[in-house]
């Protein structure tokens, strides 16, 4: 549903993410049936699109932790 004809790697995550969020409270709020082994697929595309967020967030906010050291000791 989230893929469509793409390959995993091909959906940005910003789009997996909405697209998971609307499914799975879709399918939690019994509107949109799936079946197990669809389910996991459908939990393990927002949880790598997740880590890759999760990962970009970490990496800006060590560089704007750099970028305040550094206004510190120039202080």
């Amino acid at each position: 549903m989230i893929l469509g004809d793409r390959r995993w790697n091909a959906v940005p995550d910003a789009e997996v993410r909405a697209e998971a969020e609307a499914l799975l409270t879709a399918w939690m709020g019994g509107e949109v049936r799936m079946e197990r082994p669809k389910l996991y697929d459908h939990y393990a595309l927002p949880l790598l699109a997740l880590l890759r967020h999760t990962r970009a967030l970490e990496a800006r906010v060590a560089a704007l932790e750099a970028q305040l050291g550094t206004r510190r000791v120039e202080q």
